[in-house]
């Protein structure tokens, strides 16, 4: 994998700031985004690809055909939202967040990031295999991973200088990737040997197995089909562009593909192209049996397209995450960005993860078995961006907005459909093993995803979701209802009284009560349980304990007055109704406190 980009030039242009802005970032039109896409999907994974595929045996030709045509439906579908979606920039992850919400496009976006750093450790794996040719090496696990660890680095360094020397040192590799892939392509079917192709199912095992197999592998060699709608903003009238570049691009790809793997099947005898590491180097010295150079000429130019294609996707990497950083969904630290405009923080772990990676694959499995697993999770994690894309589309074309019926209605449900079971097809195809890993990357992302959320809640990114308050009295704990006999006969018997709650109509917060005192305690025989205190309900006066203390001992009910009555929730009585006793008058008291 690899990408084109066209160099930023000097001159001198009198248009605003704002229109030259402008006018650079739409700086793709049809041809150079064709060319983008076409960059994006070819890379070392053709260089690798025919060895994996004559596992699969012969079939792996037809489905390689059949994945070349889902890969058009999506360029068709990609291309279809491009249009529909007014902010389309990022692509898959624009899609998603706009049909379903921040969480999807985070999941999209998160998924994208997982196979675009990973899908760099597989193509660095592939690299190694032909410098080890180039130069003679002897594969070994940490050797080969200090190897890989220059295939990444280097590629990085370039993106920290700047994107003008990333843009020249990509459009370089681009050219020179293409020379040994269309010379294999039209010279080698004059030296093809029918013996060499190998039976229609060589795995061993069942043909589903083979067809598995071969999926996974051509499914890697396709992806940045999606790259023009990615760029959408730096394309000319992308509206238009990115659905026709899309297409273009994907079906030269795929002719290219099918030619060269052909090619290379009826090269190399079927057994050893099993066990090669460097298919195109043997298909080379077929060719030419009299020159040794063919072969170190052809991995000199794979080791050429492999660091070109690190390249682009470094970029692609750090340009996916700040997209979704920028929006609050990733860690801010991916926004980060120099003076140069280069975001240098996801630059380094575009580099850094695969190494890591890398090291932990070396360490356990060798050979053609390091490619094998990150093509594999590569295809999950990018399966599912896919996935959401598809349901993006399909969940419009159901709804009343759609803007399509009849048989455009058909053809776009058919395509949608399609990209929905394409999507699925091939996680299922990718092997238990590669769906577990790519679950607990999945997985961990969504516990990222709670601190981004609770972090953009907090900064006013987010809504904050609707909950009972604590706080409000309404939303409280009810407490249990008690029955207790208050007042005499005639004068209400037994009440049914909530401790704890106030009244309604009372005016004031809750008092709090003495220490060693329930507020919500009887009073005395005859009177009701007093629920709460109230502020503005009864004021302390000085006069009344001296008149408490020079009477005779409390009789039941002694001791109150209208007004404490109304505080404590109950209505006062009238006079006549009941004994003054326990309702004596406050002169009566002030006398008893003067004697």
């Amino acid at each position: 994998m690899s990408t084109l980009i066209r160099a930023p030039h000097g001159g001198h242009d009198q248009q605003p700031a704002p229109a030259r802005a402008q006018a650079k970032a739409r700086a793709l039109g049809l041809t150079s985004a064709t060319g983008l896409v076409i960059g994006s999907i070819v890379g070392t994974g053709v260089f690798a690809m025919p060895a994996v595929l004559a596992g699969a045996g012969t079939s792996s030709l037809l489905v390689l055909g059949v994945i070349a045509l889902g890969a058009m439906l999506l360029a068709t579908m990609f291309g279809q939202l491009t249009r529909r979606i007014p902010n389309s920039d990022g692509g898959l992850y624009a899609y998603a967040r706009h049909e379903f919400g921040d969480f999807a496009g985070y999941l999209t976006g998160w998924c994208y990031w997982i196979q675009a750093w990973a899908g760099n450790a597989a193509i660095v794996s592939a690299w190694v295999f032909y410098v080890d040719a180039l130069f003679g090496i002897k594969p070994s696990g940490l050797g080969n991973w200090g190897i890989a660890l220059t295939g990444l680095w280097i590629p990085a360094l370039v993106n920290l200088a700047g994107v003008r020397q990333m843009a020249w040192f990509q459009n370089l590799t681009v050219v020179l990737k293409f020379l040994p892939l269309l010379f294999v392509g039209v010279a080698g079917w004059f030296f093809v040997s029918k013996g060499n192709f190998g039976a229609f199912n060589a795995s061993g095992g069942s043909l589903y197995g083979a067809i598995g197999i071969a999926a996974g592998v051509a499914l890697f060699s396709f992806i940045g089909v999606e790259v023009a709608a990615i760029t959408a903003k730096r394309v000319k009238n992308p509206r238009l562009n990115v659905r026709r570049a899309a297409l273009l691009g994907t079906g030269a790809s795929a002719i290219l593909y099918l030619a060269v793997s052909a090619v290379i099947m009826g090269l190399v005898p079927h057994h050893e192209l099993v066990s090669s590491t460097a298919p195109f180097v043997t298909a080379f010295e077929t060719i030419f049996t009299h020159g040794a150079w063919a072969g170190k000429l052809v991995a000199a130019l794979a080791v050429t397209s492999g660091i070109g294609a690190l390249n682009g996707w470094t970029l692609v990497t750090t340009e996916v995450a700040r997209a979704a950083a920028d929006d609050g969904l990733f860690p801010r630290a991916f926004a980060w960005t120099d003076r140069k405009g280069t975001a240098w923080f996801g630059v380094l772990t575009a580099a850094l993860l695969p190494s890591l990676l890398m090291l932990w694959s070396y360490t356990t499995k060798t050979g053609l078995t390091v490619f094998t697993e990150l093509v594999a999770l590569t295809v999950v994690t990018v399966a599912i961006p896919y996935l959401f894309s598809a349901a993006a589309q399909l969940a419009y074309l159901v709804s009343k907005r759609r803007r399509v019926q009849g048989w455009a209605l058909a053809r776009d449900l058919f395509i949608a459909a399609a990209g929905v079971l394409f999507s699925m097809w091939v996680t299922f195809a990718a092997g238990y093993q590669s769906v577990y890993q790519a679950l607990v990357l999945i997985l961990a992302g969504v516990v990222v995803y709670a601190f981004l959320k609770a972090y953009r809640e907090d900064t006013g990114q987010a809504p904050v979701p609707a909950e009972h308050d604590p706080a409000d009295p309404a939303e409280r704990r009810r407490a249990p209802l008690r029955r207790r006999d208050v007042g005499q006969e005639g004068q209400g018997g037994a009440r049914r009284v909530r401790r704890g709650t106030p009244r309604e109509g009372r005016a004031g917060p809750l008092l709090r009560a003495a220490p060693g005192r329930d507020p919500g305690a009887a009073r005395g025989p005859g009177l009701r349980a007093r629920p709460a205190v109230h502020a503005g309900a009864a004021r302390a006066q000085p006069h009344r304990a001296a008149a408490q203390a020079l009477r005779r001992p409390r009789r039941p009910g002694a001791g109150r007055v209208p007004g404490r009555r109304r505080a404590q929730g109950g209505p006062a009585p009238k006079r006549g109704e009941q004994p003054e006793v326990g309702h004596a008058a406050r002169g009566r008291l002030r006398a008893a406190a003067a004697s």
